[in-house]
């Protein structure tokens, strides 16, 4: 019993002791701020005035800065200004955020193709984004969006999208293949919510109508000539992330979990049979690893289902260029199930002041589950797609998301092509 009572003395003394040691942040600085509104930083921000200095809470706070788009990186000091006043300093490099891109790739019936965009991702000074696109590809597509990720509070948001898209799609079936028109006009509202440090959700919402029209055909009355419905997309996606950001260098994980259920409205004769309900399923795993001084190793895994969508021709998930296999074409195949893993190893080349030459090399490799096949597809070999390749990266680093990318990939599965990527942003 006498032991016990010195123990719990002990620990007594050991925590007063460490409790009168603790240092108060007497004073939050933020120093480097440009366009960005230091009211904003101080209320996403974990860290307060007059609180015991806790350097845990202080990389949180670092890592969740270097995360925002208006910043490019961000750095801490914690320093006696006076006598018996502790002042802690968070020191940012802003992002430049308005950011036009342009993609250009040759269409499915082998006309030039392009996409014109612009967004600023730090619109008013508190990272609400805002932007469009218009695209021509055999025909004309935009689309318009809007985000406020900390509208209500550091935790909760709102967002807003209309898109209006027509493109020429090939769909699959048993008799051969045969191109449609394809247009979706969506408008979408969603709640994003950011729980923590590494949890984020967001909830949307869309009323869709999906149109496909025959181009042309020699199948004649094999094929539907035109389908037409309107839908309701339930979406709920959740996100874990614990990736620290150093410019051009990631390290650490993330998870993205992406369900959506697509319940038919109305249509024309025939909609429902090919555009019928179902639910989709997609987790995307991310581990990045950064290699020394000038390497970054990144590896992602993909995992995707559609439920009840089974024997329909128009099928969800795409083997595509821009998405999965590098290399692969656009629009090459379509599945109700797929398994894509991409690896690659990103080393730096060249890097002096504000640019970077990135290199990269890289092999995708995905199978797919062709519509009212059995889930076994996935893993006989039989659908396989695998594409090693070498990419270079152009990279301004105080300009947000300013990657300009090109990959070549050679495929050396059967029937395989080789091909050429562009994009702007990593690939992954």
């Amino acid at each position: 019993m006498l032991v016990m009572k010195r123990r719990l003395v002990l620990v007594f003394l050991l925590f007063f002791g460490i409790a009168s040691q603790a240092q108060k942040i007497d004073e939050l600085k933020i120093t480097g701020l440009k366009r960005t509104k230091e009211s904003f930083i101080r209320k996403i921000v974990k860290v307060k005035e007059n609180t015991v200095y806790d350097s845990l809470i202080v990389a949180n706070d670092i890592e969740r800065l270097k995360r925002l788009p208006g910043i490019a990186s961000a750095s801490f000091t914690f320093d006696k200004k006076e006598a018996d006043v502790n002042v802690l300093t968070y020191s940012i490099v802003e992002n430049f955020t308005i950011i036009p891109a342009i993609r250009i790739s040759t269409a499915n019936n082998g006309d030039f193709a392009f996409r014109l965009s612009i967004f600023e991702f730090n619109l008013l000074g508190n990272n609400q984004l805002i932007g469009g696109f218009y695209e021509r590809d055999v025909f004309n597509s935009y689309g318009v969006y809007y985000e406020h990720p900390f509208l209500f509070s550091n935790k909760l948001g709102i967002g807003f999208s209309y898109k209006d898209v027509t493109t020429q799609e090939p769909i699959f079936f048993d008799a051969g293949d045969e191109n449609y028109r394809f247009s979706n006009k969506a408008i979408e509202g969603k709640l994003l919510f950011s729980f923590d440090f590494n949890n984020e959700a967001e909830l949307g919402l869309s009323y869709i109508n999906e149109r496909y029209e025959l181009i042309n055909s020699d199948m004649g009355v094999v094929t539907p000539i035109s389908l037409q419905a309107d839908k309701l997309n339930y979406r709920a996606q959740y996100t874990y992330v614990d990736v620290d950001i150093d410019y051009q260098y990631f390290n650490g994980f993330t998870s993205e979990f992406t369900a959506q259920y697509f319940q038919f409205l109305k249509g024309g004769d025939g909609a429902q049979e090919f555009l019928n309900n179902f639910l989709s399923l997609r987790n995307d795993f991310i581990y990045y690893k950064k290699i020394k001084q000038r390497g970054n190793w990144a590896t992602r895994l993909r995992l995707a289902a559609a439920i009840g969508n089974e024997d329909s021709p128009f099928a969800p998930f795409t083997l595509d260029n821009q998405l999965n296999i590098r290399g692969v074409g656009n629009t090459v195949d379509r599945g109700t199930a797929a398994i894509v893993l991409n690896t690659e190893y990103r080393q730096t080349l060249l890097e002096k002041g504000w640019f970077v030459i990135q290199g990269n090399a890289f092999v995708d490799a995905g199978s797919w589950r062709t519509p009212g096949n059995n889930i076994s597809e996935l893993f006989n070999g039989s659908s396989t797609k695998l594409y090693p390749g070498l990419g270079i990266r152009f990279i301004h680093k105080k300009i947000f998301n300013a990657v300009f990318r090109l990959d070549y990939g050679v495929g050396v599965s059967k029937n395989s092509t080789n091909g050429i990527t562009f994009g702007i942003g990593q690939y992954f």
